[in-house]
């Protein structure tokens, strides 16, 4: 995908550009502000609590972010969720990743390398990373496919080797009874 800029769809705007902004470049934008804002409500209401209000904003504003994708990739299966690892998330080599299953009920895959947390470690912020980004994913899903379970036990942004991300469809069989 062309990381620069675009040229517009409709005739009105030729020749004008439309600046492209990747999911990483988004949370590089977004992280310092946030950070900010979390410290400041700390400050008044307490680090529990400010934590606690930003985590739940930040749970809705993903569950609403997986419809999106669902909607933008033409479905919510595992093919399309494959899709939004590869085309989203990994976008600007913000992920190194390795598949370990891959099927249309499984996707299954190790992250061995996370720009995400660098960028947090970077900014000095990498207490807030897991609340401002790894708690994203759980509602992501949600949102994406409710029918898709998630499980993670590590995050590299929380000092693991790897970020461990399983996901499964869960099937449900009914018994007609006569």
């Amino acid at each position: 995908m062309d990381k620069g800029n675009r040229n517009t769809p409709d005739g009105d705007g030729a020749g004008q550009t439309e600046p492209v902004i990747t999911n990483f470049m988004l949370r590089e934008i977004q992280a310092p502000i946030a950070a900010r804002l979390i410290h400041a409500f700390a400050g008044v209401v307490g680090r529990d609590k400010a934590l606690e209000t930003a985590a739940e904003a930040i749970r809705e504003d993903a569950a609403a972010a997986g419809q999106k994708m669902a909607e933008k990739f033409g479905g919510n299966s595992m093919k399309e969720l494959g899709r939004v690892l590869r085309e989203l998330w990994a976008e600007d080599d913000a992920l190194e990743f390795r598949i370990i299953e891959e099927d249309e009920r499984t996707l299954n895959f190790d992250v061995t390398r996370c720009r995400y947390a660098e960028l947090f470690e970077r900014l000095g912020i990498k207490e807030l990373g897991v609340c401002l980004t790894c708690s994203r994913d759980e509602p992501f899903i949600a949102g994406f496919n409710p029918l898709i379970k998630f499980a993670r036990t590590q995050t590299i942004m929380e000092g693991a080797r790897i970020c461990d991300f399983r996901f499964n469809l869960k099937l449900y069989y009914f018994a007609c009874i006569r």
